[in-house]
């Protein structure tokens, strides 16, 4: 019998049936639109998290003062420590061959006031420099000169939340407000970055000089952290290497721990990645797990089209059909069953990712060879799980199979 033959009865066959079809391409649907889906989303969170890293900075290195650990997902300084100090900056600026630029910064939360608005926030002392280093932009204004930070003017650059708390629906630029008692200047709004990956607001912090900071509002002479640049992608190890070294003896470190805590963005940008990628692994894998339970089910569905087909099989075989024809039918009967579900279930993954991504509550990122290599899986289930029904329905004998009637 030809192949077209073949196929054209196999479809008549299938269409006949159309509950039991529907009912044996379920799993299939499922299990290929699963792993669309799952994967999708998978790829889209990675791409959210290393958007989210990238966005601190480039070749970025942090120094905190002392041991740092996380707690509930954030990272939380376990006592306060004041050996970090902007000369120790300077000496990692002309001490690590590997680094090109260093900014020291000061950090505390704040409650800022103007007229009959205030605001609970984040206070960052910065210098110059440093907002190069975190990839900070201006979306109007300006930045504040190393000259201004020298002679600890009182002026500020706040986020887009602080500028919506502060002054909703005015221009914040050359108004004023004020931090406890010192009242600031605003010169410039910065661009947004959204929420970083421990969930915290990048938007909702005011930026005012290092020197005024440390001087006009903490009063201390010691500083919380120190953001590094490397001069390249590759020489942030080497960096690291030398921050440590060089911190170790300033700090007169022989056998005691560190007293500050290193973050290479690297290796935060190498954990993220492979903890999302063994989540997106694991969801697949678990989505996978359908696909065979989907040919199970069109095993046991071939099985009872056998057992119901049993007087067709005898007469076809009694009226000069091969064996080769038989198993060619049954086989063709499955792999119809497989395609079609996989095509189906390859279009439901793709239509439910893009779904989620309507709203905006989710950031998906359609994987194509996970669609491919699903629909591929999905075909191959159906070659191995319709084989035997297959060659069962070829191996019944026409006199037995006529008397089985």
């Amino acid at each position: 019998m030809k192949f077209s033959t073949n196929l054209v009865l196999s479809c008549e066959i299938l269409a006949a049936h159309k509950l039991r079809t529907l009912l044996s391409m379920t799993g299939i649907v499922v299990g290929v639109g699963a792993v669309v889906l799952m994967v999708s989303v998978g790829r889209g969170a990675e791409k959210r998290i290393l958007g989210m890293i990238r966005n601190m900075g480039t070749n970025l290195i942090v120094v905190n003062a002392g041991q740092t650990r996380i707690v509930a997902g954030r990272q939380l300084q376990a006592e306060n420590v004041v050996t970090l100090t902007p000369a120790d900056a300077e000496a990692l600026k002309q001490g690590c061959p590997s680094v090109s630029a260093v900014a020291p910064v000061v950090t505390d939360r704040v409650s800022a006031v103007r007229e009959a608005e205030n605001t609970n926030t984040t206070m960052l002392g910065i210098p110059r420099q440093g907002f190069a280093i975190r990839n900070i932009r201006l979306a109007r204004g300006r930045f504040f000169t190393p000259e201004e930070d020298r002679a600890r003017r009182r002026l500020a650059l706040i986020g887009p939340t602080v500028a919506e708390n502060l002054f909703p629906g005015t221009d914040p630029l050359a108004k004023q407000f004020r931090i406890g008692r010192v009242p600031f200047e605003v010169i410039g709004v910065t661009e947004p970055k959204g929420i970083d990956f421990n969930g915290l607001d990048l938007d909702d912090v005011i930026f005012v000089p290092l020197n005024t900071a440390m001087r006009r509002l903490l009063n201390v002479p010691y500083v919380q952290s120190v953001y590094l640049q490397a001069k390249n992608s590759r020489l942030l190890d080497s960096a690291e290497t030398e921050i440590s070294q060089l911190l170790r003896d300033r700090h007169r470190l022989r056998d005691e721990f560190d007293d500050f805590t290193i973050q290479n963005q690297a290796t935060l940008l190498a954990t993220e990645r492979e903890a999302t990628r063994s989540m997106t692994l694991l969801t697949g894998s678990v989505a996978g797990i359908s696909l065979l339970v989907g040919g199970v089910g069109i095993l046991a569905v071939m099985l009872i089209s056998v057992r119901e087909r049993t007087m067709e099989i005898g007469l076809r075989r009694a009226l000069g059909a091969y064996r080769r024809d038989i198993r060619a039918q049954f086989l063709a009967e499955s792999v119809i069953l497989s395609v079609a579900g996989g095509l189906l279930g390859v279009a439901g993954g793709i239509t439910a990712a893009l779904g989620l991504s309507l709203p905006g509550y989710w950031e998906v990122s359609i994987s194509w060879p996970a669609a491919a290599l699903g629909f591929a899986f999905s075909v191959t289930v159906g070659i191995v799980f319709g084989l035997y029904p297959a060659i069962r329905a070829a191996g019944l004998e026409p006199i037995d199979a006529l008397r089985a009637v």
